[in-house]
């Protein structure tokens, strides 16, 4: 009996012990299944988190002699497209700018993607087929010659490109580069709102290459001395024209180097690097 109770307890003991190494092996495999879905998941957050990095742009600064401060994005338009974002561009995780001027949910300068509005229906109100109530300086990428140019419009419709359906055209005010004694006037035919108030400026202008130069200041000044502070800092001297777009709290960009909010507001449309 005695040995019989002996061998009873050691056979309970063994089962003991094996149940022992076999809920510590389930423990350890749980807190390594754990780490690796923790591993997982940040891999994930960090391969969304920011915007791509492979487009094809050049980010820079330059503080321009009159003392502003300006974000350059580099690139070539067929690499550009608008987008309708309806929030504030360092959320979107889309490299780019700020677009054109708006109100609430409409936009209120023409945003066009091969012939198409990009907030809405093609003759829908704030949907971006006009810039609204007054002709203004669209800068224009048609895609069958690769050529950029300002024209002043007031309907999509009054565009002139080779292919409709492969063009973009982004509606702000010009900056007449190539008339320094006109700019002003022209700027005040097209309604440039609040010129001579110290806001933060944004725009977009390109060379005599078909470079692309997409532009927001991080300090604040008026129309003229952004215009001033472009054609110091951006181009080498060989820009060609280009318009202003809207500005003060919408001026906002994002890049894989930089991010300014503006006021952190959300704004309509962007002019966003795809490729």
């Amino acid at each position: 009996m005695i040995h019989e109770k002996e061998a009873a307890t050691l056979s309970s003991k063994k089962k003991l012990a094996a149940f022992g190494i076999v809920a510590g092996i389930l423990v350890i495999l749980a807190i390594l299944f754990y780490f690796m879905i923790l591993a997982l998941g940040n891999r994930d957050a960090a391969n969304k988190a920011g915007p791509d990095q492979t487009l094809h742009y050049t980010y820079f600064t330059e503080s321009a002699p009159n003392g502003m401060k300006l974000h350059v994005l580099q690139t070539k338009p067929v690499y550009v497209s608008l987008e309708a974002v309806h929030q504030n561009v360092t959320l979107t995780e889309k490299v780019g700018i700020n677009g054109g001027f708006f109100y609430g949910d409409q936009l209120l300068s023409i945003g066009i993607v091969d012939s198409r509005p990009v907030n809405g229906q093609i003759g829908k109100f704030g949907s971006g087929s006009e810039n609204v109530k007054y002709a203004r300086g669209t800068l224009v990428w048609d895609g069958a010659s690769d050529k950029l140019s300002v024209q002043l419009a007031s309907k999509a419709s009054e565009l002139k490109v080779k292919d409709p359906t492969r063009f973009w055209a982004q509606g702000g005010i010009s900056m007449t580069l190539g008339d320094d004694a006109g700019w002003v006037e022209q700027a005040a035919e097209e309604n440039a709102p609040f010129p001579v108030d110290e806001r933060l400026r944004s725009g977009a202008v390109y060379d005599v290459e078909g470079s692309l130069y997409l532009i927001v200041s991080e300090t604040k000044g008026s129309l003229a001395q952004f215009r001033d502070a472009v054609i110091a800092s951006v181009g080498e001297g060989k820009l060609v024209d280009g318009i202003f777009l809207d500005g003060d709290g919408s001026s906002q960009l994002l890049s894989h180097q930089a991010a300014l909010p503006g006021d952190n507001r959300p704004v309509v449309q962007m002019l966003r690097i795809v490729k």
